[in-house]
């Protein structure tokens, strides 16, 4: 046999890098996330230092002042106008104090224009009023929103134009239909009816409340009708309770607009016994001191205020309520 050697193998020479070739450093990655930019006079980065944390309370604090002494200013300014005497009324320019704080022309008011008559009239119109509105309103919206009649939308189109049409043109038609009752031939002049039928149809109120309930989840319905509850017993026990803020808004704006209504109750209400308080004050006024008058006029709007302030959370939380779903 031969010998054989087994030569070791050498490596093989390193080529050269190629050129090109060596390794780029990497890119850092662009963010996808959206730039946020914002478009507002006092930017976030201002807010955080010191001096536009005080332009910012300066110009909140002037701003809210502002539109406080707007709005509050009307009803100070009736409040001691009660107060004056006949020749501060008119002295010009006019003086923003009274001389003298005398709360008896309040009691003189009460007593002159009788009222305590004109007050408990206007409560049992809007009291009616608002219960009709309810009635009826609340189960039109509950038709048209969940039980989806024949023809419903455009039942609810007929409903929303009357809207458009003002309120003077219908004035003469709506008063030879109290006047004479069609089918019945019932003449509602001088009758609490005459206030409370009008008012209760409202298509505005009607579309509110349709708005609401559409927000409420059809599944919540469905379980209750699979227990084999009745649509009634749906709308009393599971619609209405859920819709307490909407309730609460047509509730004040119910009471509101008859409280505040003239031209209807004068039209309709000739009987001095039966007038409302707007138009007991107004037929009275060319009789009594101006002071007085305006005495009256504080006394006929202190129950809408407290409605107002007592309720007036639900006025924001009813209005939005349903324009978002979710």
């Amino acid at each position: 046999m031969s010998n054989l050697t087994v030569q070791p193998s050498r490596p093989a020479p390193a080529r050269p890098p190629e050129q090109g070739s060596a390794k780029k450093p990497r890119r850092p990655r662009r963010s996808k996330e959206p730039i946020r930019e914002f478009r507002s006079l006092v930017s976030p980065h201002t807010l955080t230092t010191p001096h536009g944390r005080w332009i910012y309370r300066i110009v909140l604090t002037v701003v809210v002042v502002l539109f406080t002494a707007v709005f509050v200013f009307p009803l100070y300014w009736m409040v001691t106008g009660a107060l004056k005497t006949s020749e501060e009324l008119a002295q010009i320019p006019p003086s923003f104090f009274p001389s003298s704080f005398d709360f008896g022309v309040y009691a003189e008011a009460w007593d002159q224009l009788e009222l305590g008559t004109f007050l408990t009239n206007t409560v049992i119109y809007a009291g009616g009023a608002w219960l009709f509105t309810l009635a009826i309103d609340v189960s039109a919206a509950y038709a048209l929103s969940k039980l989806r009649p024949v023809l419903g939308n455009l039942v609810l189109g007929l409903m929303l134009a009357t809207l458009m049409i003002p309120p003077m043109v219908i004035l003469l038609p709506a008063y030879l239909t109290v006047k004479d009752m069609p089918i019945f031939g019932w003449d509602l002049l001088n009758t609490p009816w005459v206030i409370w039928l009008p008012a209760a149809a409202n298509g505005f109120f009607i579309f509110l409340l349709k708005r609401f309930f559409d927000s409420i989840p059809r599944e919540l319905l469905e379980a209750a009708q699979i227990d084999g509850a009745s649509p009634a017993r749906i709308l009393w026990s599971i619609v209405l309770p859920v819709s307490r803020p909407i309730l609460g808004v047509v509730s004040i704006l119910s009471v509101v607009n008859v409280w505040k209504d003239f031209v209807w109750p004068l039209l309709v209400l000739p009987d001095g016994e039966k007038m409302t308080i707007s138009v007991g004050i107004a037929s009275l006024s060319a009789q009594m001191p101006q002071n007085v008058l305006i005495a009256a006029l504080v006394i006929a709007s202190i129950p809408t205020m407290i409605v107002f302030f007592i309720f007036q959370r639900s006025i924001m939380a009813g209005l939005t309520a349903g324009s978002l779903k979710g």
